[in-house]
């Protein structure tokens, strides 16, 4: 007979059973499980804040939030079922006093831009110190926008000015817009079929491009390559 006041031991979202009421309550979706919890023991060893829980996926992420209470998330962007920036929207129209701090590789500046703009009050990379990420939750949570520095900086220096895109990025879009497949595109630019994979997602994303056919439009228009 299945125990109804346990989830079951396969459940991938983690809580925890004492909650210190005076800190504040922080939760993580991020797919990097070790990166997770080394932020875990970061945050839960600061005597500042504690993590109550803890998601991988975008799915797992909602399912956390409908039951759950948490004064911070630290979201991450690329997930293995959606995006960050996408269920950052999605979050703060459910749960508008959620305080959201991006926590994330992702440092190109529309990328930055478009998660500011759904919501999120703060960015962080994730070579920040941890007493940076640590006051990055503490600012967030008195509702007050927080900045990384190396964010900030490229902020100030890219407002406005074009997108630039790398050597590779420029190549994986010319063989886009030429119409092959991604493992066609593998094999030519001698990488990974889940490498390519991943440099389309950030093409996207640097390019706010919904889908493929957007982007190759965009490339074709602004004359990009």
């Amino acid at each position: 007979m299945k125990d109804q006041n346990n989830p079951p031991c396969s459940t991938v979202i983690a809580r925890h059973e004492a909650i210190n009421s005076q800190l504040i309550k922080v939760m993580i979706i991020d797919d990097h499980k070790m990166f997770v919890e080394g932020i875990e023991r970061i945050i839960n060893e600061s005597g500042i804040a504690q993590v109550v829980a803890k998601a991988y996926t975008v799915r797992e992420g909602r399912l956390m939030l409908s039951g759950e209470q948490a004064d911070v998330l630290l979201l991450d962007i690329h997930l293995p079922d959606g995006n960050g920036i996408d269920l950052c929207a999605e979050i703060l129209t459910k749960y508008p006093n959620m305080k959201i701090l991006a926590l994330t590789s992702f440092s190109e500046y529309t990328v930055v831009n478009r998660m500011l703009n759904n919501g999120a009050l703060g960015y962080l990379l994730k070579n920040a110190m941890a007493e940076e990420i640590l006051q990055g939750i503490e600012t967030v949570n008195m509702g007050e926008k927080f900045i990384c520095e190396e964010v900030n900086l490229l902020l100030k220096k890219q407002s406005g000015q074009a997108v630039v895109l790398t050597g590779r990025e420029e190549e994986l879009l010319r063989l886009i817009c030429e119409g092959y497949i991604n493992i066609e595109i593998a094999d030519k630019m001698c990488l990974g079929v889940e490498t390519i994979n991943s440099y389309r997602k950030n093409l996207l994303f640097k390019l706010q491009a919904r889908n493929t056919a957007v982007l190759v439009k965009m490339a074709i228009e602004q004359k990009i390559i």
